[in-house]
């Protein structure tokens, strides 16, 4: 079923919020990477908006009014978009080997004591998120080291 825009972002930002900003999970997803420019894009984009449509303005005058607004638009949309992916991949099944890595890393939290509070069939980016966020915070590091 197709999401709203408006939900969609919301996950997004959810998804953001969650996703544990670690190291070790760079070289594995691109998470990481796409929540720091999102996170940039929010802070810069306006700013840069702004001084395009003044650009244009002063330098080509009122009467390209049209082209400075569509440039400061595509800049205000690009936090958007990344807001959007994210939203659309926290939706996302994971593959069967990250799903089985899941499952796996659900066994050993639980073969250690701590039962985790996502369980899913299928899971999605989300719950991973989820379990890898818990894992980091509860668990310790020599159970952490191992996992990768």
């Amino acid at each position: 079923m197709q999401k709203t825009l408006m939900v969609q972002i919301r996950e997004g930002q959810k998804y953001s919020k969650l996703w544990p900003d670690r190291i070790e999970l760079a070289p594995i997803f691109i998470e990481r990477r796409v929540i720091k420019a999102t996170q940039l894009a929010m802070l810069v984009m306006p700013a840069l908006a702004l001084i395009s449509m003044l650009v244009h303005i002063q330098h080509f005058g009122v009467e390209y009014l049209p082209q400075a607004l569509a440039c400061s638009l595509f800049f205000l949309s690009l936090p958007i978009q990344g807001l959007m992916w994210l939203g659309k991949r926290s939706d996302t099944d994971l593959p069967p080997g990250l799903a089985h890595w899941y499952r796996e890393i659900k066994v050993k939290m639980q073969e250690n004591g701590h039962q985790p509070r996502i369980s899913s069939a299928r899971p999605k980016y989300f719950e991973l998120a989820s379990l890898l966020k818990e894992m980091f915070e509860k668990m310790d590091r020599a159970f952490t080291r191992d996992m990768f």
